[in-house]
């Protein structure tokens, strides 16, 4: 008798960090696209190419992190393989810093 029903659970997750690499990669090209004309310097690129690095760097995660859920729960792997949580420490605090910089740009360009 099998406690695991293979693809659903996993694949729910994985669709989920999917979803959220591609929010983060439209919003980088939004970034890429505004950004750039309203700070008036070079510097605008910079938000939208580490928010596409980052998106990037979800997509495969994401991938990878399937792959090992799925083996270990279908018996494949040991218990040790399991991911941490690394990859959403790494979301938190990449929005965290992101939305920091957003709210410092909008008080800097309002008080000038």
């Amino acid at each position: 008798m099998s406690l695991f029903d293979p693809g659903l659970q996993p694949e729910r997750t994985e669709l989920a960090w999917r979803r959220t690499a591609l929010s983060l990669s439209v919003g980088s090209l939004i970034a890429l696209r505004i950004l750039p004309q309203a700070l008036d310097s070079v510097f605008g690129i910079l938000p939208g190419l580490l928010g596409l690095a980052g998106a990037a760097f979800l997509w495969f995660t994401a991938r990878r992190r399937y792959r090992r859920v799925n083996a270990v729960l279908l018996g494949d792997s040991d218990r040790s393989l399991l991911p941490d949580g690394t990859a959403l420490a790494l979301t938190a605090l990449s929005t965290t810093l992101l939305g920091v910089a957003g709210v410092t740009v909008a008080l800097l360009r309002a008080i000038s």
